[in-house]
């Protein structure tokens, strides 16, 4: 059986490239940009795409999840979530004063922001993708350096003039490997995206949206406006819970939500890291259980 061609942004090095070397049997694929991931999987070049969909520090990826909402039909089948050390990469004997310009990719570049402003007279300019930067520091003769990872720094063979300069402990990006037709199946450990679109703002839409969530104890884990690119002040909202939409609860939910929306657009359930979601899951069935048997307990004393 042919291996799944699964899509990155490349080239090699960059931490997308990391997260997708942690996939099985599959054969990745190095791209030049995350519209081109998302486009080769959108028309069938290629079976999967894995894209980086948020930064512990900066928060969404654009290009990310502005593709799978307006730009391309694909679902989300599972999510990744890589620890990111990111470090000052120069070629052998360029000191860290020697240093005139950094170059990396334009969220590796804001994650490390204090860092940079400490560096007097450097300049920044961004690049497709912070082993694209490891390359060209790699292939010139100037005293450049590259804000990458320590495999970026070990295949274009520079060293690390500065360690873990990232502003916050903690920092990690969550990827998603995207599809086309697939809806993972349910593990009981899961997460659904969906995009609600209104067709009016008025006073207590958004109220009116997450109420339906708050009266099935659904957990929210994230919540985003988004632009539509329609005109100013036009917004939809991207929206992350707990739960899987072959769960009875989730799947009334988003019945109700299309009901009573222009559009709801369903970006995928899949599997998540963390034990969490379990827990609050558990908790909620039970004392919806629970709340279930006072009310037939209750009903059951009704007389003909």
């Amino acid at each position: 059986m042919a291996q799944a061609r699964v899509g990155y942004l490349g080239p090699e090095g960059t931490f997308s490239h990391e997260a997708a070397a942690t996939l099985e049997n599959v054969e990745t694929v190095a791209c030049d940009s995350i519209p081109e991931v998302l486009a080769l999987v959108a028309n069938g070049t290629l079976d999967q795409g894995l894209v980086p969909l948020e930064n512990a520090i900066e928060g969404t990826v654009s290009a990310t999840i502005d593709g799978l909402v307006f730009d391309h039909d694909l679902l989300i089948e599972r999510e990744i979530v890589l620890p990111i050390h990111l470090h000052l990469l120069a070629r052998r004997g360029v000191k860290l004063e020697e240093i005139t310009k950094v170059s990396s990719y334009v969220h590796a570049l804001a994650q490390c922001r204090g860092f940079l402003e400490k560096l007097r007279g450097v300049v920044s300019e961004q690049t497709t993708s912070t082993s694209q930067a490891a390359r060209e520091v790699a292939e010139s003769d100037e005293p450049w350096a590259a804000v990458g990872s320590s495999i970026a720094g070990r295949i274009f063979g520079l060293d690390q003039v500065a360690s873990d300069i990232e502003d916050h402990p903690g920092n990690a990006t969550r990827f998603v490997v995207v599809g086309r037709e697939a809806v993972a199946t349910p593990t009981g450990h899961d997460r659904t995206t969906i995009v609600c679109f209104q067709d009016a703002d008025r006073p207590g839409s958004l109220y009116g949206i997450l109420g339906r969530f708050a009266a099935r104890d659904i957990n929210l884990t994230k919540l985003e406006s988004r632009p539509t690119k329609l005109g100013l002040g036009d917004y939809c909202f991207v929206i992350e819970f707990d739960g899987h939409v072959a769960d009875d609860l989730v799947a009334d939910c988003l019945a109700d939500l299309q009901a009573h929306l222009t559009r709801v657009k369903f970006l995928g359930s899949y599997p998540v890291t963390g034990d969490d979601a379990v827990d609050r899951r558990k908790e909620a069935s039970e004392a919806r259980r629970s709340a279930s048997e006072w009310i037939e307990s209750i009903r059951a004393r009704v007389r003909p």
